[in-house]
């Protein structure tokens, strides 16, 4: 209407207004009260071709009329986009200046209105509900207006909207039934969708990640070109990120689905990187800022560790590196993969060696850290990518001693190589230029060579420094300290900040926990005095983080100071400072670190982010540091030299009882190695002994096969006593007997064969025992030990008499054949009796030997049962083992919190043995297999009357 009112005047343009209203006052009566569903639709459209001149009247009056429309006719798709368009019009904020509202009076801004509108519009929550219905349409005019409108909603009045869909049963599917839609503007605007719908709400992107969201993205992305792409590939890597960004279920998922792998090819950028769109640096861009979400610092270790490891696996580290060399590379990518290969590599140890193998591809080649050092330490690059160059050092170094090592090896006298550009050297040249970030870079690297690696610190202190022609070398550390404290011509006091505070953080990281280091740095006399000056004057704010180092790298020298100079003890320079500087003085210059400005920011990550160089003051590592140090340092100033005395007593006590209680562990390790050996041993004996159980009972029923033959052949004689006058019986029986006895013989072959194999055993198991016998254990185990040869030697007994009843038998049988034979010939000649007697000498021979064998059975049973008992005694010495360890460690815990605990604790171990002494004894007492000791032997028959009467309470208590 702005244009109206220029054209026509003030009483014109109200007239036009009151036109217009009343135009859509009649069209909204004609959508309520049509009968027609055609008049209903032209009045829709009107509204529709009316909804972006005059928003504010058609939104007021026409929304519950469009909604209505939306709910009652479903079934002519022509209305129901027309009625999507209009209430997307009124809601967007898109539309042109003159959809803004007509009335002079109206001063809501259009972002107003269209928060304003969506709200009315959610505030009936069956509104959204049908919203979603309305997309299930595969109708062009009504899912396209659909899709457009839940979009304007969601970045409306998103958080209500989510939780909406988020309840609406099959409401994330739907939505995600657009991706698969063929064509592809409904498509592209449903990744716009669900970006904003995926926006800050884990649940949600938990649902569409299961929704099989990767694959479908993963898809259109490498049909539409991979970084080549437009701008649909940036809005399915927008989508990835809202999906896996602080989502460490959908990191997992991603990662288990093997999808890292497939975002390899993304980097294969070619040789000829000229000529790059500002779309594909977008894409390549957003796909570096996706691999840093999977690897970010943030994450948890072990998710992260595991996507470093998949990175390097699938070559995607290795494709970073490629492009990280190459020529022609954008400098805002360049930077962007610096830091991506960065975080690849942090606290891995196989990616961390990988990257110190990368050359660059020049003639000589060099390594790519020689190459990065030297950009970071150059003062005409771009400040961005210094600080990128300086993280990826510093991941370099994270957890990698290894790294540090070869990093300070570069500036020992032994390893240096004067024709080829070093590491090391390239960190000594930044650290002294003239350049204060070069400075400051080089002594933040350098101090990250050092971090919690008491042995390259003192390795450190080796390097010596060429000052100049003439002169003789100076140490690196001595170098350090005479630009501090001397004044040098590079740094002049009051002035070039960053480069002080870069030296002091490096001598702060190297002299921490480096007794070896204090001595060197407090035996150049000037140093102390200067830090006593630097911190007792009165200077301007600017200088206060500086006097807060000094404050630092003094109390370092006296926390970690072992006396070893006369002149500079603890106590010596906790009394300077009183005198000089006063201990609240000090105390409030130590505090003057954490309450600077950038040290809060610098703390916040590790990667440095700095909005100038000047702000490039703390590093990240650097702020843990004095948080440690702060309280210790505090402490150490207050505390008086009787109660360094005492500490130092409690720490060499300390020290003793480690080494005593560290002493325990190790014997009860070593106890648990050899009981797990015997009890492996054991367990493969058992196994044995049920192999030979089960032999034995193949033997008996052998042996009841035999008895059934036996009684075969009584029936068969029996038959023939009574049919003996029969010539022709006695044929039939002669020609039974030779095959029965050839069958017979055959059976007693195979039962001496199983002999011989038992045997064997028998044989294996005797060198076990021998060799268990000749290692050295516990009294326990040795017995256990004896205690299983014996069972092993009754064992071999009993097969020694089964064998012997086998070859009884046989001989038995033999007999049998025999007088089977008498019998066939007294048979013709009418002796019966003589018969009958031998029958009944063999029934008698039958029954004893099934008597001894049920004897046998009865033995294996009980051996059986002294098996399972010996497994119960195991169990109980290895629990008690437990036991003895368990107490150690809240021994050890005591011992650090007083003397007196500590000599208790020597006490309790001293009673712990003699009731594990007592106890071994109750149960040689009780019977149970435990330590052969004279001591033990001694008692009186009437006592062991007693303990058999009480064993049963006896055991009781010893459980308790």
């Amino acid at each position: 209407m702005n244009f109206l009112r220029g054209v026509m005047g003030g009483q014109q343009t109200s007239g036009a207004q009151q036109s217009g209203t009343q135009t859509i006052q009649k069209l909204c009566d004609r959508v309520a009260s049509a009968t027609l569903l055609d008049d209903r639709r032209d009045a829709v459209r009107a509204l529709k071709s009316l909804s972006k001149k005059y928003r504010f009247d058609v939104a007021t009056q026409a929304m519950d009329h469009l909604i209505n429309v939306l709910q009652t006719d479903r079934s002519d798709s022509e209305i129901i986009g027309y009625a999507l368009d209009t209430l997307y019009n009124i809601m967007s904020n898109d539309a042109d200046e003159t959809a803004e509202s007509e009335d002079e009076n109206q001063q809501i801004a259009p972002d107003d209105l269209g928060v304003q509108f969506s709200e009315t519009f959610i505030n009936q929550q069956e509104n959204i509900t049908l919203l979603l219905s309305l997309l299930e349409e595969f109708d062009f005019h009504v899912r396209w207006p659909g899709v457009k409108l839940l979009t304007t909603l969601l970045k409306h009045q998103g958080p209500q909207v989510q939780q909406t869909v988020l309840v609406s049963p099959m409401g994330v599917s739907r939505l995600m039934d657009l991706l698969d839609d063929s064509r592809e503007v409904i498509r592209n605007d449903g990744l716009l969708l669900l970006q904003q719908l995926t926006k800050s709400n884990a649940a949600i992107q938990k649902i569409v990640a299961f929704e099989n969201a990767y694959e479908r993205l993963l898809d259109i992305i490498t049909e539409e070109g991979s970084s080549d792409g437009g701008i649909v590939v940036e809005d399915c890597l927008l989508l990835l990120q809202n999906l896996l960004k602080y989502n460490n279920s959908n990191q997992n998922f991603f990662k288990e689905g093997s999808y890292i792998q497939r975002m390899k090819p993304w980097f294969e950028v070619g040789d000829d990187n000229s000529g790059w769109s500002a779309q594909k640096v977008t894409n390549l861009h957003l796909m570096l800022q996706l691999v840093r979400v999977l690897v970010s610092p943030v994450n948890p270790p072990g998710a992260t560790n595991s996507c470093q490891k998949s990175m390097f696996q699938c070559g995607l580290l290795q494709q970073l590196c490629i492009i990280l060399m190459a020529t022609g590379v954008p400098a805002d990518i360049l930077t962007e993969t610096i830091n991506t290969v960065s975080e690849v590599i942090r606290g891995s140890q196989v990616n961390q060696d990988y990257f110190a193998s990368v050359n660059a591809p020049s003639n000589p080649p060099r390594p790519a850290i020689v190459v990065l050092l030297m950009s970071m330490v150059n003062e005409r690059q771009p400040f961005v990518l210094r600080c990128a160059v300086l993280y990826c050092f510093q991941c370099f170094l994270y957890k990698n001693e290894k790294g540090q090592g070869e990093i300070v090896a570069t500036l020992l006298p032994s390893t240096i190589d004067a024709n080829a550009l070093s590491a090391g050297q390239l960190l000594c040249g930044g650290l002294f230029s003239t350049d204060s970030l070069s400075n400051w870079c080089a002594a933040v690297a350098l101090a990250h060579a050092l971090l919690d690696n008491a042995t390259q610190k003192e390795q450190l202190l080796r390097v010596q420094l060429a000052t100049s022609i003439g002169n003789p070398p100076v140490s690196l550390l001595q170098q350090c300290t005479n630009i501090l404290s001397q004044g040098d011509k590079l740094i002049r006091r009051g002035s070039k900040v960053q480069t002080r505070v870069g030296l002091l953080m490096l001598l702060c990281t190297w002299l921490t926990n480096c007794p070896i280091a204090v001595t060197h740095f407090l035996h150049n006399a000037a140093n102390v005095p200067f830090l006593t000056a630097q911190i007792s004057e009165n200077l301007g704010e600017e200088e206060h983080l500086v006097q807060g180092l000094c404050a630092l790298l003094l109390g370092i020298c006296i926390y970690y100071n072992d006396n070893s100079l006369e002149n500079n003890t603890k106590d010596k320079l906790k009394q300077l400072i009183e005198k000089r500087i006063g201990k609240e003085n000090f105390t409030e210059k130590l505090g003057f670190i954490t309450k600077h400005e950038f040290y809060s920011k610098a703390a916040q990550k590790p990667q440095p982010t700095f909005s100038s160089p000047d702000h490039m003051l703390f590093d990240h590592e650097f702020t843990k540091l004095v948080k440690e140090l702060e309280v210790v340092i505090t402490k150490a100033i207050y505390k008086s030299s009787e109660e360094d005395k005492k500490e130092e007593e409690v720490k060499k006590s300390l020290e003793q009882h480690d080494s005593i209680v560290s002493h325990y562990k190790s014997i009860i390790r070593e106890q648990d190695i050899k009981m797990e050996e015997f009890k492996q041993t054991i367990a493969s004996l058992q196994s044995t002994n049920e192999q030979n159980q089960s032999t034995i009972s193949l033997q008996l029923g052998q042996i009841q096969q035999h008895k059934d033959q036996y009684n075969l052949l009584k029936v068969q004689l029996g038959k023939d006593s009574q049919h003996h006058g029969s010539q022709n019986s006695t044929t039939q029986m002669n020609g039974f007997q030779p095959e029965d006895v050839s069958r017979l013989k055959g059976e007693v072959e195979e039962l001496k064969r199983q002999q011989d194999i038992l045997q064997g055993e028998l044989s294996e198991k005797n060198v076990l025992i021998e060799s268990l016998q000749q290692s050295q254990v516990d009294g326990q185990t040795d017995q256990m030990t004896e205690e299983i040869q014996k069972e092993l030697e009754t064992l071999r007994s009993q097969l020694h008499v089964q064998s012997a009843e086998i070859n009884r038998l046989q001989a038995e049988r033999m007999e049998l054949l025999q007088k089977t034979e008498t019998s066939g010939s007294l048979s013709a000649s009418g002796d019966s009796s003589v018969n009958s007697q031998s029958n009944t000498e063999m029934e008698q021979k039958v029954a004893e030997l099934l008597k001894e064998i049920a004897g046998l059975k009865e033995h294996l049973k009980n051996q059986s049962e002294e098996k399972s008992s010996w497994k119960q005694q195991l169990d109980t010495a290895q629990s008690t083992a437990a036991i003895l360890q368990d107490e150690n460690q809240k021994l050890k815990q005591e011992v650090t919190e007083s003397k007196k605990e500590q000599d208790d604790l020597l006490v309790l171990l001293a009673d712990q043995d003699q009731k594990i002494f007592s106890l071994k004894k109750r149960l040689k007492e009780l019977g149970e297999p435990v330590e052969d000791e004279d001591d033990m032997e001694s008692g009186d028959a009437g006592d062991e009357d007693d303990i058999d009467d009480d064993d049963e309470d006896d055991v009781r208590d010893e459980e308790d």
